[in-house]
């Protein structure tokens, strides 16, 4: 679901929406991950994404492994930002600092990101991931680069 609606993003057709749209294929790992966008609001700079924990995910002790938990932190701060971009641009994630809560099982997650401060190429992002309980399984904040996409 995207705040408001569509016609609110035409001033944002960058790759996110192309992927939103069904223009392009997302990327490998979000579908590895299980990511679905349930809300965004480029103006606000947040979004709320859901993730369908699987346990292909799993570690030895049958929970989901941190890597996976951090991949689904920045497949949440970062699309909070690429949504606000125009067509050409990206921004890749120059730092990303994961501070793991509790254990996350099998199941639906949810990452809540935002934008906690843009300028013109660096930006500051936080975020965290629940579970199907609401209970903080893990935050983040992560600092990325706007840059043009090179093929």
């Amino acid at each position: 679901m995207v705040a408001g609606s569509l016609r609110d993003m035409e001033t944002h057709r960058g790759l996110f929406e192309e992927i939103q749209a069904g223009r392009v294929p997302p990327p490998p790992a979000a579908v590895t991950l299980g990511w679905e966008l349930v809300e965004v609001d480029p103006a606000a700079g947040t979004i709320e994404v859901a993730f369908n924990a699987g346990e292909h995910l799993l570690n030895p002790v049958g929970v989901i492994q941190g890597g996976f938990l951090a991949a689904m932190l920045d497949d949440t701060l970062g699309p909070a930002l690429v949504a606000t971009l125009p067509r050409g641009q990206f921004a890749p994630t120059l730092d990303l600092h994961v501070q793991f809560l509790r254990p996350a099982r099998p199941g639906r997650l949810r990452g809540h990101g935002r934008i906690v401060q843009r300028g013109r190429q660096i930006c500051f992002l936080s975020g965290e991931l629940t579970d199907a309980r609401g209970g903080l399984v893990a935050t983040a904040s992560a600092t990325a680069r706007i840059q043009a996409m090179t093929g």
